[in-house]
């Protein structure tokens, strides 16, 4: 029987100005591979309050649609309580990273991603500049 391992590990994306989505499911089954996880759950969460983490059919039209989407929910051109503290022109970043979330939970079932044909695990950075993101993962299983 496999003893039950928890093992961490920080993997980073680098993204263009928001909103910029990067596929990182390469980089989680080479973690999966490499470790020897069998069965688990990946959890991922991103530093920083403007990326967030989901799961997409990583494919051109998509990825378009999802980053309209996003932009359609708290556009950059909006008035931002946020601007009146800071004055960086990112309170739309900071909306938009909120309402997706900074974390997720990936099942692991016989040494693969439990993940569906067509989906794929992103990052996206939602900033107004170019961010390299850290992506802090966590596997609990065997």
């Amino acid at each position: 029987m496999s003893e039950f391992k928890t093992i961490c590990h920080t993997i980073t994306a680098d993204l263009k100005t928001g909103p910029d989505i990067r596929d990182i499911t390469p980089e989680l089954r080479g973690f999966v591979k490499s470790n020897g996880v069998v069965n688990g759950v990946i959890h991922l969460f991103i530093i920083g309050s403007t990326g967030s983490l989901t799961t997409i059919e990583y494919e051109p039209g998509v990825v378009a649609d999802l980053k309209r989407a996003i932009t359609a929910l708290a556009p950059p051109d909006q008035e931002y309580a946020h601007e009146q503290a800071w004055h960086d022109g990112n309170g739309h970043s900071h909306v938009q990273a909120a309402l997706l979330g900074p974390c997720l939970s990936v099942p692991v079932r016989d040494g693969a991603l439990a993940t569906g044909t067509w989906q794929q695990v992103v990052v996206i950075n939602h900033d107004n500049g170019p961010r390299t993101r850290k992506i802090a993962l966590t596997f609990t299983g065997m």
